[in-house]
């Protein structure tokens, strides 16, 4: 399995933690250096070409990843279901046309990204390298099941030996809440309220979720799971900095690249992947 990151500029695209699993599927996030990937962040540069540079940088079709309309929901669509963007969507077109949901599921292969800054991105990919998920698990999703139906949907789209990615997310020492609301966090999931660095209460989400995970039986990899988007300044966090962008979690399917994409993608120990 290889693994990375890397930077961006305007033929190569950053990417951090990447994995190149065995049976074809890769996954990987991106940072601020990416660019901000929300339609709906006001006032930053172009989201939509720097979503068309991941897809060239990776290889897919200009169009193919399916980006969703996040509510902060539980709900899980089928991706493949979804429309490709046309060329020369403007950036209204393209956002109506993505799937109102926080979680999203491929029989078929079909690119994924999950948008967070601040909440946990999260990927799940199984044996069958056409079967894969991607969730956006902020407190309010996390707290009422966005990923126990994630899993319950790809397990019954055929998915086995599920593997999760738990992408860079606001940690536990630095996600303040007010004491009724960690209060009624522990409650429905026990183990989630903890002290903050500065000794008032707050949730630990990406341990909650992979508490969570682990007791659906899914196999979790750490590597990311302790990068902070509040402590480090090479990615966007809401509550450090509002309107500033969303970084994203990305999973598709290598070997299925369009004949004009032949654009380079750097990783963190400097590599260029071809």
């Amino acid at each position: 399995m290889h693994e990375g990151g890397g930077s961006t500029s305007d033929t190569r695209v950053h990417l951090r933690h990447r994995a190149d699993l065995p049976s074809g599927v890769s996954v990987a996030f991106t940072a601020s250096a990416t660019g901000n990937l929300g339609l709906h962040v006001l006032g930053t540069s172009d989201p939509q070409e720097h979503r068309r540079r991941i897809e060239r940088g990776i290889g897919l079709d200009p169009g193919s990843l399916l980006f969703l309309e996040q509510v902060h929901g539980t709900d899980v669509v089928l991706a493949d279901e979804a429309p490709l963007i046309p060329m020369n969507s403007s950036a209204e077109e393209e956002r109506a046309l993505a799937p109102v949901a926080d979680a999203a599921l491929t029989k078929h292969g079909r690119p994924l990204a999950i948008m967070t800054a601040d909440c946990l991105p999260v990927i799940v990919t199984s044996s069958n390298p056409l079967i894969y998920a991607v969730a956006h698990a902020g407190r309010q999703g996390l707290l009422h099941g966005v990923l126990p139906n994630a899993i319950e949907s790809l397990r019954a789209a055929g998915g086995t030996d599920l593997q999760a990615w738990i992408g860079p997310s606001i940690c536990g020492r630095c996600y303040e809440v007010p004491p009724d609301m960690a209060h009624d966090a522990e409650a429905k999931l026990p183990g989630i309220a903890v002290k903050t660095r500065w000794g008032s209460p707050g949730l630990d989400l990406p341990a909650a979720a992979e508490k969570q995970l682990r007791s659906l039986g899914v196999e979790v990899h750490r590597k990311v799971i302790n990068e902070c988007t509040f402590e480090q300044d090479d990615l966007f966090s809401h509550r450090r900095a509002p309107g500033q962008g969303r970084i994203a979690g990305l999973v598709w399917r290598r070997g299925h690249q369009s004949a004009s994409s032949r654009t380079e993608s750097m990783t963190d120990e400097g590599d260029v992947l071809t």
